[in-house]
């Protein structure tokens, strides 16, 4: 049984590896995305932070202290994602909304989702293989003042690129994110190119980008000295804009034939969708129970979110192709392994649950005893009621309550065979 453990990615760490990590990104850049494995330690973080933190918060935690109650689970497991895993070259940002109806100051509408009703979450996921690598929960409005936490787009993306700073990666993200300044900034600051769609409200778009009476599969272009803009024309009457700091040309991809579509275009439609793709693997196999607690949600979230980068890991280390649904379930009974290990040990518990416990985790079955049913006589399940004969024995395989009469007796040899 495989020792991929979920809860590496929850366990507490020291506060100096975001500095670690974000060294060993600029200094492997992304040529290599062997991932480490991460320490095996036991549950006991879980556990510590499943209650209420401590009510004395320092002022810093104001504007998030909606979160208190798993924030520090949370973040610990922020922070394993990053230190495990060093992402590929073209990265996504978007947002994921987990769904929950109960009452919380938080939750919001998002018609496109699938949930519609949610917590809301930002996401920086690999384009490439759907790791997960930064999330920042949405908080809400925050009141004015020192501390004030700004939700803008600009400001979002600012937080969630700190853990790829200067490594020289692509963004991709829709229109709510993309801005002009935003472009440079991460250019200047950060050292990242970024690709995005536009909202044809912007001010910086010419107005010559934003006329609909152009022809199908026509393109125009627009360059700057680090920024590049283009209007496509999928059809009449219909333009879509896009800006990027990645490409500096005007080609066409010639593998979109008549429809004539710009590299830049294409190159968005392939790197967009890791976010989407990660909240679909998160719905085909969610842990997920109906909850009015939404810390509970968020903790779920987390679940289905480890599980996902624990799976990509494990491939990725061992070059195996495992099915999802194979690796899920020997992650889980790799975690509740030892408790197993626990239960089949007790004389307490019936044999037909021993039994069933030892052919999961792969171990001899319990033996058979007289004693096995509890110091109460049991009514032989094969003799007829009028009869009312009792016996201490039971079945070996099954459990079932077996008198003499209907039990067969092996020699030790023979009950290994068949075993």
């Amino acid at each position: 049984m495989d020792d991929e453990r979920i809860i590496s990615m929850l366990e507490d760490v020291p506060d100096n590896s975001t500095e670690e990590s974000n060294s060993e990104l600029e200094n492997d850049h992304c040529s290599d995305h062997i991932i480490s494995s991460g320490t095996e330690q036991g549950a006991s973080s879980v556990e510590s932070s499943s209650g209420h933190e401590n009510e004395d918060e320092s002022d810093d935690d104001v504007p998030l202290s909606f979160l208190r109650t798993i924030r520090s689970i949370f973040d610990s497991f922020v922070l394993n994602c990053q230190k495990a895993y060093i992402p590929h070259e073209y990265m996504t940002i978007d947002e994921m909304l987990w769904a929950f109806r109960g009452r919380c100051g938080v939750r919001v509408y998002i018609p496109s989702k699938p949930a519609k009703y949610g917590i809301k979450a930002y996401a920086l996921v690999d384009a490439k293989s759907f790791y997960t690598f930064n999330i920042e929960v949405y908080p809400g409005k925050q009141p004015d003042g020192p501390y004030a936490f700004s939700n803008t787009a600009y400001d979002v993306v600012d937080r969630l690129v700190k853990s790829i700073t200067k490594s020289h990666r692509n963004l991709t993200f829709d229109n709510w994110f993309t801005s002009y300044e935003l472009m440079k900034h991460l250019l200047a600051e950060h050292g990242l190119t970024a690709t995005g769609t536009v909202r044809k409200n912007k001010r910086c778009i010419p107005n010559s980008f934003l006329k609909t009476g152009k022809q199908p599969a026509s393109s125009m272009f627009g360059f700057q000295r680090d920024v590049s803009i283009v209007s496509y024309a999928p059809k009449k009457n219909k333009v879509v804009i896009l800006m990027s700091t990645l490409h500096h040309d005007d080609l066409i991809d010639v593998t979109t034939g008549d429809k004539r579509k710009p590299e830049m275009v294409t190159f968005y439609n392939s790197t967009k969708a890791g976010v989407d793709v990660v909240d679909e693997m998160s719905v085909n196999y969610d842990v997920s129970r109906n909850s009015k607690r939404w810390p509970m949600t968020v903790f779920y979230a987390i679940l289905n979110i480890a599980a996902i980068n624990a799976n990509i890991i494990y491939r990725a280390n061992r070059n195996l192709n495992t099915k999802r649904t194979e690796f899920i379930r020997n992650l889980g009974l790799s975690l509740v392994y030892e408790h197993l290990r626990q239960r089949k040990d007790k004389t307490n518990i019936p044999l037909y649950i021993r039994n069933r416990i030892s052919s999961q985790i792969g171990e001899a079955s319990a033996s058979l005893s007289s004693q096995n049913i509890g110091a109460r006589p049991v009514r032989c399940r094969d003799c007829p009621n009028k009869k009312d004969r009792k016996t201490k024995n039971a079945c070996k395989h099954c459990g079932k309550a077996i008198c003499k009469e209907h039990a067969v007796l092996f020699c030790s040899d023979c009950a290994n065979v068949q075993d």
